[in-house]
């Protein structure tokens, strides 16, 4: 009788052990992790929303999520600056509106181009350490904070009730999204950083 019991805890436990050590739980360990990261941001439920996806390549990785963050953020800042774009060939624009959208095309560019350059710099860090970590994450918050800069810009260029109707309501949306999702990635970043 003593036996069985025993056999059946040393079953239990292994089941237990191959629980812990399958793909599911894995990814609710990563999505923890996400989550967990996601909560000190400043969007929490977009954060998790935008890299929710992204949990079995992340992992647990600090390293890895600040580098998707950005990713994510680059991709939204490229597919906004095609939109505003197309924005500026509508037919019927005011001058203001044409005005704000090519202005707002700019901002976004440059938007693009600072965090294109902050993913690279992220890549490139490898294993440094030391001031040479520190000097490369400096670049990486600069050129993220341009960015989120530039991105604010875009939204502030439409400012006013001359610039009301669809155009800057869809344009505004789209950047303000862009903009929390850069703000969020500079907030994984300076928390990839804290950690080394």
């Amino acid at each position: 009788m003593a036996s069985s019991s025993i056999i059946f805890l040393l079953l239990s436990l292994l089941c237990i052990v191959c629980e812990a050590r399958s793909p599911t739980a894995a990814r609710s360990g990563a999505s923890n992790f996400i989550k967990a990261s996601c909560s000190a941001t400043k969007y929490p439920s977009l954060c998790i929303q935008s890299l929710a996806a992204f949990a079995p390549s992340i992992q647990r990785s600090p390293s890895q999520l600040a580098q998707t963050a950005l990713s994510v953020s680059l991709e939204r800042a490229k597919s906004t600056q095609a939109f505003v774009s197309k924005m500026k060939k509508f037919r019927g624009l005011k001058r203001r509106e044409y005005e704000a959208i090519k202005d707002c095309i700019e901002e976004m560019s440059e938007s693009v181009d600072r965090l294109s350059k902050s993913v690279q710099e992220l890549k490139y860090m490898g294993q440094a350490k030391g001031q040479d970590f520190l000097w490369h994450v400096s670049n990486v918050e600069t050129w993220v904070s341009a960015a989120l800069t530039d991105e604010n810009t875009c939204v502030d260029g439409f400012a006013g009730r001359a610039l009301d109707g669809k155009i800057k309501a869809s344009i505004r949306a789209r950047v303000i999204n862009v903009a929390q999702v850069t703000s969020n990635a500079l907030s994984l970043v300076n928390q990839f950083a804290s950690k080394q």
